[in-house]
């Protein structure tokens, strides 16, 4: 178990706060009562759904979930009376005894953070993939000797926005494109909000960046470190292992980015090979999940954005009945809309962009309809659907306007499927 720094202690001598009671919220109170110390976790949808003035003067030290941005009420009403206020990342960064590596990027960081560990364990070093991937890295400080282990952290732009302590050896930049504008205003914010990383980066650490973020930081005046090393996806086009998952763009850009790092860090290339021909994707992302009668299933739940449904559809050579929709994130729906138009033979759309979405479509002469529900999409879709044709759920937005996750999406999506098929 780690020891709590003195820092720390000083500021629970009363209960530490704790915004948000989802995975990272209940990571650090586990924590703290590891420790012997108390909290209180305040949630705008839990028991402790208020927090101003009155609650702030009760605490010292609030530690504050990914979703909760610089500009929310309560951390402005927490730092107005002088708590001292880190995000959950940073927290586990002060018990971390390990080294860490950094994985970001607009698309295909979960991946890649999931294949860096599954090779690192395969040659021999202790990995644990966490952070952003659905496992905090506070969790981790209750294991015993984590000075052995290597954290290979997942770290969205929610999470770097302020980063004080998190130190990582190396940062992996796999890409950068539109998303996350309604958190950070405008895309320089959310390139700026990545940076971070890079600034925090341990001195003498690995930088690897794609071929989208090297053009983002010319664009926006931000000087990249002279050390950092650019991967390309035409320096590992051919010689991308056989029967690997990588052959394809953009999973291509992930291996560049593997790659680039792996020989960085003077490690046996076979290992990594050897690696991506076992690898398997976690669910959820671009597969297929059923067929019939010529008519594909096709979930990639975990597509949130628009770079990531534009990436799915290069993937079909058959006509595609696009599913779409959900929370808005900002982002010009009508250049999204007109670029996938000519990919698509029809939009079958869901939750709060729907509608939108509907408009910006009709405009533009593709058949669109607008369902109240994932599984009334899926329905008409295989009604209209006459083989070879994808179904494709790749819904471009967040999924939070009408389920708990990409998960729980991602398997109405996949149940409602696998009845359709199995009735043909």
């Amino acid at each position: 178990m780690s020891e709590f720094p003195e820092s720390l202690k000083r500021r629970l001598a009363r209960p530490a706060a704790i915004f948000g009671e989802g995975v990272s919220g209940r990571a650090v109170a586990e924590s703290l009562a590891s420790g012997g110390f108390a909290s209180v976790i305040y949630d705008e949808k839990g028991i402790n759904s208020v927090f101003g003035p009155e609650q702030a003067a009760r605490h010292d030290l609030l530690i504050y979930s990914p979703g909760f941005a610089q500009a929310h009420p309560w951390i402005l009403a927490a730092r107005r009376v002088g708590m001292q206020c880190m995000s959950e990342l940073d927290f586990g960064a002060l018990l971390w005894t390990g080294p860490a590596i950094a994985i970001t990027g607009t698309n295909g960081k979960t991946t890649l953070t999931e294949f860096l560990s599954f090779a690192f364990k395969r040659s021999g070093v202790d990995a644990i993939a966490c952070g952003n991937i659905g496992h905090a890295l506070t969790s981790l400080s209750r294991t015993e000797s984590n000075v052995s282990f290597l954290a290979v952290v997942e770290v969205s732009s929610f999470q770097a926005e302020d980063l004080r302590n998190f130190t990582p050896e190396a940062v992996l930049w796999t890409n950068f494109d539109e998303d996350h504008l309604d958190r950070h205003g405008n895309l320089e914010n959310y390139f700026r909000a990545k940076f971070k990383l890079i600034e925090r980066m341990m001195p003498g650490g690995i930088l690897v960046v794609g071929e989208s973020v090297v053009a983002a930081a010319r664009k926006f005046g931000i000087e990249l470190p002279v050390e950092a090393l650019v991967a390309t996806r035409a320096e590992v086009a051919d010689s991308v292992p056989a029967g690997s998952l990588f052959g394809t763009w953009p999973q291509l850009e992930n291996w560049a980015v593997a790659v680039k790092y792996w020989r960085a860090r003077g490690i046996a290339l076979r290992l990594l090979e050897e690696s991506a021909k076992l690898f398997r994707l976690a669910p959820h992302r671009l597969r297929k999940v059923a067929e019939s009668q010529g008519v594909e299933y096709w979930n990639d739940s975990k597509g949130t954005n628009f770079h990531a449904v534009e990436a799915a559809l290069r993937q079909f050579t058959i006509p595609v009945r696009w599913i779409g929709g959900g929370k808005w994130k900002g982002g010009d729906l009508q250049a999204f809309a007109a670029r996938i138009t000519p990919q698509i033979e029809a939009a079958y759309l869901i939750g709060e962009t729907g509608e939108e979405l509907h408009r910006q479509f009709e405009a533009l002469g593709k058949a669109s309809r607008v369902f109240p529900s994932l599984q009334d999409a899926v329905v008409a879709a295989t009604n209209d659907a006459h083989g070879p044709t994808a179904i494709l759920l790749s819904p471009g937005f967040s999924s939070f306007d009408q389920f708990r996750s990409y998960v729980e999406r991602g398997m109405v999506f996949e149940r409602a499927a696998l009845a359709l098929a199995n009735r043909a």
